[in-house]
């Protein structure tokens, strides 16, 4: 089985359940690699970092042989001790209390996101909203907080879909999100100095560390070239399955419509569901067991996290979108040490966003079918047609 077959990737539910039931760790001889697919399996590699290791990379690549596409991460290719210095500034320039100040903003650009796509969608009510409200909201909001230029941010785009291409094999996504990137590899470069940024962003505070010796002024800038690149896709992704799912299931959005206080509930399960980020890797630094399969020292596997969160093992009715499902416990945020830095932004944005849409929107309805978007390293919707009815 190669996971990354294009048709695979077009249907990938059927591969991650036969990866995922075949045994704890299975071999993919496509690209020389083991994939784990259950819940319990992947949690635990989370939580040893000692033995699986992200100084190899975190894609299909071993970066210690230069064959990665940009300079190596210090916060997702490392590991501790060298690691610990990077995550404590992300962690505490990414705190809850230190983007506290954010919420009003989010919610009103949130309002005129949702009502611009009412006008939009006129006397039909018809908007993409994988376009008119999962893109257009992350985009707006997250490269304002960092504290970007106006110009240049189309190129955001095409910089993070090169990141993720690049993480799977050479074929033709890859060879295409290349093509595509044009002058977004510069343009990154320019915007992640500080003098490039505004002083009040989260850009400029993960910069200011530099000034306290806490990490140097070259590992800032590759601390605001990660975010940029890991943390818009993923959650434009999460906000479009989520909208498609709850375009499905009246009862869910009826749900949600009554109590917009279950859009985190609401998103966390669409993040559970349609793992944005459905794969990531990992590198033994020993033999180890899992299973019956022995893994060799510098063996790389494959965290197929679309599966785990779709394990039987751990939720009942995996397969099924449910709002009020205890959806915690997801591995959409990876796991141990190395989780998502970027996580409570995340779910600032999804709800301000979703928590809108169910004020401002009466029903929301399929207005036809959602095309997936093909990727190596991304899962998720590139169009989510519906129909809004106004509130």
């Amino acid at each position: 089985m190669d996971p990354f077959a294009l048709d695979v990737l077009a249907d990938p539910i059927p591969a991650d359940t036969a990866i995922r039931e075949a045994a704890p760790l299975v071999w993919l001889p496509a690209h020389g690699v083991w994939a784990a697919g259950r819940h319990a399996d992947v949690a635990g590699v989370f939580r040893d970092w000692s033995t699986w290791s992200s100084a190899a990379g975190t894609g299909l690549a071993d970066i210690r042989r230069g064959e990665g596409w940009r300079p190596p991460s210090v916060l997702l290719d490392t590991d501790p001790p060298a690691h610990t210095g990077a995550r404590r500034v992300m962690n505490r320039v990414l705190a809850p209390r230190a983007l506290a100040g954010l919420a009003g903003g989010l919610a009103v650009t949130a309002e005129e996101v949702v009502d611009d796509a009412l006008a939009v969608s006129g006397a039909a009510g018809e908007v993409d909203a994988a376009v008119d409200l999962a893109e257009r909201f992350p985009m707006t909001v997250l490269p304002d907080a960092v504290g970007m230029a106006p110009e240049g941010r189309e190129h955001l785009l095409p910089y993070a879909a090169l990141n993720f291409e690049s993480m799977g094999p050479h074929n033709t996504l890859r060879a295409e999100a290349e093509r595509r990137a044009g002058g977004a590899r510069e343009y990154v470069a320019w915007q992640v100095r500080r003098e490039a940024l505004a002083p009040d962003g989260i850009g400029a505070a993960i910069h200011a560390y530099a000034d306290s010796g806490d990490i140097t002024g070259d590992d800032a800038a590759l601390l605001v070239r990660s975010f940029l690149s890991a943390g818009i896709d993923t959650t434009i992704l999460a906000l479009a399955s989520v909208v498609h799912e709850l375009a499905r299931r009246p009862d869910q959005w009826a749900a949600l419509h009554a109590d917009p206080g279950l859009a985190r509930a609401a998103f966390e399960e669409g993040l559970r569901l349609h793992t944005p980020s459905p794969v990531i890797g990992r590198t033994a630094t020993r033999e180890v067991a899992v299973g019956d399969a022995v893994v060799a020292p510098d063996q790389k596997v494959l965290l197929m996290l679309g599966a785990a969160n779709r394990d039987p093992r751990r939720w009942d009715a995996p397969d099924d979108y449910d709002l009020h499902r205890r959806a915690a416990g997801h591995t959409a945020f990876g796991g141990g040490v190395h989780n998502c830095v970027g996580q409570v932004i995340a779910r600032m944005e999804a709800e301000a966003l979703l928590g809108a849409l169910a004020r401002r929107v009466a029903r929301v309805e399929p207005a036809g079918e959602s095309t997936p978007r093909l990727s190596n390293w991304l899962r998720g919707f590139a169009t989510v047609p519906v129909r809004l009815t106004p509130a």
